[in-house]
């Protein structure tokens, strides 16, 4: 009876093991371009971000803005809509683009809506609560001149056997005049992947 209960509990084991893939993990650098399944990552979001705001840095807008005004513009990054057929978290994506922006001491920043609030309850309670010394007035905020927007969309096709898929990503960006609603630059970036899966016997 003991050597059944142990063959038993001998073989649920050996299942278990089997049925359980192990796993490895391990730490790499931030710098490493990882894309395992094909799908938009974080490697996509900043090689586009710097991409897309290098060429509009070096657009013709900017100078023309700089000419007639004597100062850097003021932006803010508004909604970026996910219109492809997968999760895209287009928050990562945003702030690669504040970041670029904000790195490149061209143009001032001002922040996106959701984050003022914080801030103008802050800057109502010091009101109240803050010394006079330190308080910071109200109607102080710096208006943005120029507004982002756009959209990521894709498209995938894939083979009958379902080994090969291409994945089609299009971001389109626009910077749009706040006063005017003028458009004064409209960006596109592409990015092409096929993906092989390999079948097993």
């Amino acid at each position: 009876m003991k050597n059944l209960t142990f063959l038993g509990v001998f073989i649920l084991f050996l299942i278990q093991s089997c049925a359980t893939p192990s796993s490895t993990v391990s730490r790499v650098s931030l710098d490493t371009k990882t894309d395992l399944s094909g799908r938009w990552n974080d490697t996509d979001a900043d090689m586009v971000a710097k991409e897309m705001m290098n060429d509009m840095m070096s657009s013709s807008w900017m100078t023309k803005f700089k000419d007639s005004e004597d100062r850097d513009p003021v932006l803010i990054v508004g909604k970026v809509r996910n219109e492809s057929m997968e999760h895209i978290d287009s928050d990562v994506f945003t702030k690669d683009i504040e970041r670029e922006l904000i790195n490149s001491g061209q143009v001032n920043f001002v922040a996106r809506p959701d984050e003022r609030q914080q801030v103008r309850q802050e800057r109502q309670e010091q009101q109240q609560f803050a010394s006079y010394e330190t308080m910071k007035n109200l109607a102080q905020e710096l208006g943005a001149d120029f507004m982002m927007i756009g959209n990521i969309s894709s498209i995938m096709d894939q083979n009958m056997g379902g080994s090969k898929i291409a994945v089609f990503y299009s971001v389109n960006l626009e910077l749009i005049n706040v006063e005017t609603n003028q458009k004064v630059w409209i960006g596109n970036k592409k990015i092409k992947k096929l993906v092989d899966r390999k079948r097993f016997n």
